[in-house]
């Protein structure tokens, strides 16, 4: 099943039931009103909204809308709660060796995580508004899921139950704001705009075979300005799988319905197409060159992230964003 929110003139959208091949809309304000209503409710409303999505795919709904004439805002547009780990290691380990510094061995048994801005999301089509290019605009190209209530203590296995819904997004990062907050030892804050997703977020069976052990087995294609910046397959050098970030999100308290759980950004060791965001080129070119050569994002600059199915269909739809200088 696929799901979206659309521009309502409200903050939190109307929820849609989206067809498999995002053409074709409905919505579905009789079973919930709005994405987060629906996951409140979630053993209620699964039911009646994959019947919905099995007739929209059918053609047998007569009330759908075209899916591209409607603005879609982010399928959350905001939620209580949104923690990004940071499940691949040897992105951190390259990071780390760029500035000649030692990896503790540490954060390869216990994940790294922080607790983000949830209090909006941008959709795919929103642009990029920073104040500044000095502040060194990056984009981060991830997997995210969408969770149920999680109760406190709940082990990796038994969390991998609560996740109902599966995603990617654009987790921008200001990497020249980021040292300064990290010097006071309180985490990322200023460093971390707002938070873009795809078009639409999808049960885990949509995803079939490619949905295995909490992890999602294709490529994360990130497109800058035309050029491929990389494509690692976000099932590969996943360290820790979503229901070991979500037990560690859990380990001391509940996760209320519609928590948002990041992956970090994705990446492959060793692979030529393995980055998922300007920092780990530029870490690499350390490594090779001694210095960096490509920079970071700039006004004007469009990012483009998307994942294929096996049969080269978009599964998320794109996201699509301009980088632009903020306006009060």
């Amino acid at each position: 099943m696929k799901l979206a929110s659309i521009d309502n003139k409200t903050r939190d959208g109307q929820l849609v039931v989206v067809n498999r091949e995002m053409t074709k809309a409905v919505t579905v304000a009789e079973i919930a009103e709005t994405m987060q209503s629906a996951i409140d409710r979630w053993t209620e409303t699964e039911g009646p909204l994959t019947e919905v999505y099995n007739q929209l795919n059918a053609n047998e709904l007569s009330n759908a809308i075209d899916f591209s004439s409607v603005r879609v805002l982010a399928p959350i547009p905001r939620a209580y709660h949104w923690a990004d780990g940071s499940a691949y290691v040897t992105h951190v380990e390259l990071v780390r060796k760029a500035r000649n510094a030692e990896l503790p061995e540490s954060f390869w048994t216990d994940p790294l995580m922080y607790m983000g801005a949830s209090d909006a999301f941008i959709g795919a089509n929103d642009d990029i508004e920073i104040e500044t290019e000095e502040w060194g605009i990056d984009f981060e190209s991830e997997v995210a899921v969408i969770t149920d209530d999680v109760p406190a203590g709940t082990d990796a296995k038994k969390a991998l139950e609560h996740i109902k819904l599966v995603t990617i997004i654009n987790d921008v990062s200001l990497r020249n704001l980021i040292p300064g907050e990290l010097s006071k030892q309180f985490g990322f804050y200023q460093s971390k705009p707002w938070t873009a997703f795809a078009p639409v977020v999808v049960t885990p069976d949509e995803l079939e075979d490619s949905w295995k052990d909490g992890k999602l087995h294709l490529p994360l294609l990130s497109t800058l300005n035309g050029n491929l910046i990389g494509s690692p397959n976000a099932g590969v050098d996943m360290t820790f799988d979503f229901g070991q970030l979500i037990a560690h999100a859990a380990k001391s308290r509940s996760l209320m319905a519609g928590t948002v759980i990041g992956s970090g950004t994705v990446a492959n060791q060793g692979s030529p197409n393995g980055s998922s965001c300007l920092a780990e080129v530029r870490c690499l070119e350390i490594i090779k060159d001694g210095k960096a050569s490509t920079p970071f994002m700039q006004f004007g600059d469009r990012i483009e992230i998307e994942m294929k199915d096996q049969n080269e269909k978009s599964i998320f739809g794109k996201i699509n964003q301009v980088v632009k200088a903020y306006k009060n």
